[in-house]
């Protein structure tokens, strides 16, 4: 069947570099062209904050799986060939525990740098992947129409609170070809697919890029096309290309692997970065997804080994750092007949850092007995996603406007779940 392609749109404020790796999204006047001297002073100001970095699991990761309610009778009896045995759930607290494919993130629990959410998500009941995912990414369930995402919210909520700090053209990354959803916004935001493309002296992309932006009639455009070359000229200067992990930091191979070796590169590269974003896919589970071994085992291996990797490679500066996971919906409490599980509600999320509160699974547990799921069929929610991404951006960005960053959810600090030190 042929694609019917859309008509091509003229050029606007949203601009993307695709070719060569780096597409920078401003919708708002673009400030004063930064100076060096402005930027290294902003770069050493930022390095010495919190940093917070988001990662969404796209697909709707098997909550249940993932972190093992194995004390619960009905988990076993609703899934007699996709549960985890007892045996083998690596043990947190007497009643859940870890996938066995998720060994590495043991000694940072044990370490209690590591805390888990459970029985969270989206209030809304959307099955959809697409509006589901819309809806976390905006960060206002059920509304379609919010034009920006709530990890650029928050950052123009830390503005608020603090007019006068300085800030760099990597205050907020995205590791990917385009800015996600998440940080669509008024806040500038970079997206780099790959730091190792960059060259500003002899990428022909470059040249073109350049001079698109020197015959733009829009200011505004033209503003941020002056950013993004200083920002590409920062990152050279940083050479990141040149990187080392740290000794013992075993990234995985693939996508996600990459994307958080990146990330640990620009931070330790004292670019300013603020906050940060990444994915990794591969959760939709409907057939085949095996017990301890098979579909979700391999994607957990690597979302765990990453992550454990990552926080090796930060050393002394991950006491900085706050990671926070999050992903569509879960999965239904019984598996199908086809070896898998079919989209569910409740799921798991995932907070690391050296503020966490960690070896504890926060929140309230709702229970898996028939009477107590959802419609009948799934996990049901006890803690708004926006409650634990409220509380980190509150107490990593410094955004006391949670009105801002969140419109009618309500949140105040006496919603938090005291995830994070202050």
């Amino acid at each position: 069947m042929p694609q019917h392609l859309p008509p091509a749109r003229p050029l606007t404020r949203r601009a993307f570099m695709k070719g060569g790796a780096l597409a920078v999204v401003g919708t708002a006047s673009i400030p004063t062209f930064l100076t060096r001297s402005v930027l290294a002073q902003a770069t050493t100001a930022q390095a010495q904050g919190r940093k917070l970095v988001v990662i969404f699991q796209r697909g709707a990761a098997d909550g249940l799986n993932v972190v093992v309610p194995y004390r619960e009778p009905s988990y076993y009896q609703y899934r007699p060939y996709i549960s985890i045995p007892a045996q083998q759930v690596i043990d947190l607290d007497g009643f859940f525990g870890l996938h066995p494919a998720m060994a590495p993130l043991k000694p940072l629990w044990d370490a209690r740098h590591l805390a888990i959410v459970h029985a969270s998500g989206s209030p809304d009941p959307t099955r959809s992947h697409f509006d589901a995912q819309d809806y976390m990414e905006s960060g206002t369930p059920g509304v379609k129409a919010t034009p920006d995402g709530w990890l650029n919210r928050a950052l123009q909520a830390q503005d608020a609170a603090c007019p006068d700090c300085a800030h760099t053209p990597f205050r907020a990354i995205a590791l990917g070809p385009e800015v996600p959803r998440t940080l669509e916004g008024r806040i500038q935001t970079i997206a780099l697919d790959n730091v190792h493309d960059f060259s500003v002296d002899s990428a022909p992309a470059a040249a073109g890029f350049a001079a698109m932006y020197d015959h733009s009639s829009d200011a505004v455009l033209h503003g941020t096309g002056e950013e993004t070359f200083e920002a590409v000229r920062m990152l050279q200067s940083a050479d990141p290309a040149r990187y080392t992990p740290a000794a013992g930091a075993d990234y995985p191979g693939g996508p996600f692997g990459n994307s958080l070796k990146q990330i640990a590169q620009l931070l330790k590269a004292n670019l300013g970065v603020e906050a940060a974003f990444a994915d990794i896919g591969g959760w939709d589970t409907h057939h085949d997804q095996g017990a301890a071994e098979g579909q979700l085992a391999g994607r957990l291996r690597d979302f765990s080994q990453g992550l454990a990797a990552f926080w090796t490679d930060m050393g002394d500066e991950a006491e900085n750092v706050t990671i926070v996971t999050m992903s569509e919906f879960g999965r239904t409490c019984r598996e199908n007949g086809t070896g898998g599980t079919d989209h569910g509600h409740a799921n798991v999320m995932f907070i690391l850092g050296g503020s966490v509160r960690g070896g504890r699974v926060h929140g309230r547990w709702p229970g898996l007995a028939p009477e107590q799921l959802y419609q009948g069929r799934d996990l049901d929610i006890t803690t708004d996603f926006r409650q634990v991404l409220g509380e980190a951006a509150f107490r990593t960005l410094g955004a006391r406007n949670l009105n801002l960053v969140f419109p009618q959810a309500n949140l105040n600090r006496r919603n938090f779940l005291d995830i994070l030190q202050v």
